[in-house]
């Protein structure tokens, strides 16, 4: 029985990307195939999402053209060497195989179609912020293909190969930054006296709104900021302190800190 789309590795990541599939419509349970080489996962995935699962990645190619390969940057050499697995120029790879190149994937699969993905964990709520990047083959229906599945759980925008480092720092590490936020937000709410569980939801909140008021109304974030900053109020005080304490360009330097780091992982 063939599938529209085959998981090589059922991690987190793929998972979440299962999820997001199935509950959007994009493909049925029925379309949908997994394979993991421990049984525990495949038990787990299978039950969650009602989807087939399978041991070996050779059997999940065999019954789909689809694949995302969601596996270790370590384990990417035994899947061909040891466990037979066969890609050719039928196959659409979209790989979200952390720091693998495009080159280093067609070295594996010469004749495919690949489209590199760098997604972050939020879409493990249905909120992801991802970046991809086409191979040489990839067609501009392929990468359609890519862009649905990744708009399944959350959002994705194409970008140049050489940019996603960019998108690592911006997108894959910032989910950690902006936690930061909302924990130091929350402790100012404490000092200000409301309890700690109230002022991370408020923080969180906060957080979530400005987010979508930026994405829905399609201002600029400054143009928004005006927007709250009333002549001599309290909002302009706040925004004060933040430019005296150089937030915004620890910002800028930590999203370019992160950005350095992965194109140096990436050479290694």
């Amino acid at each position: 029985m063939s599938a529209k789309i085959g998981f090589i590795g059922a991690g987190k990541m793929a998972s979440a990307m299962i999820g997001g599939i199935i509950s959007n419509g994009l493909y049925t349970k029925d379309e949908v195939v997994a394979c993991a080489p421990s049984d525990s996962t495949r038990r787990e995935v299978a039950a969650k999402y009602g989807i087939r699962t399978y041991r070996t990645a050779a059997e999940v190619a065999e019954i789909t053209e689809f694949l995302v390969l969601a596996v270790k940057p370590v384990q990417l050499k035994s899947l061909f060497a040891e466990e037979g697995l066969r890609i050719d120029g039928s196959h659409l790879v979209m790989s979200i195989v952390a720091g693998v190149k495009i080159a280093d994937l067609e070295a594996y699969v010469p004749d495919s179609k690949i489209v590199r993905v760098m997604p972050n964990h939020c879409c493990l709520v249905g909120e992801g912020a991802a970046g991809y990047s086409r191979g040489t083959r990839a067609t501009d229906d392929d990468v359609e293909k890519v862009r649905m599945v990744l708009s399944s759980s959350g959002m994705a925008e194409e970008v140049k190969e050489s940019d996603l480092d960019a998108v690592t720092g911006l997108a894959g590490s910032s989910p950690a930054f902006m936690y930061m936020v909302i924990d130091a937000m929350a402790d100012g709410g404490v000092l200000c006296g409301i309890p700690r569980e109230k002022a991370i939801r408020l923080a969180a909140q906060s957080m979530l709104g400005s987010a979508k008021m930026v994405l829905e109304t399609g201002e600029h974030p400054d143009k928004l900021k005006d927007t709250v900053c009333s002549p001599g109020g309290t909002t302009i005080e706040g925004v004060r302190v933040l430019e005296d304490s150089c937030v915004r360009s620890a910002f800028i330097a930590a999203v370019e800190a992160s950005t350095l780091k992965s194109r140096e992982m990436g050479r290694k």
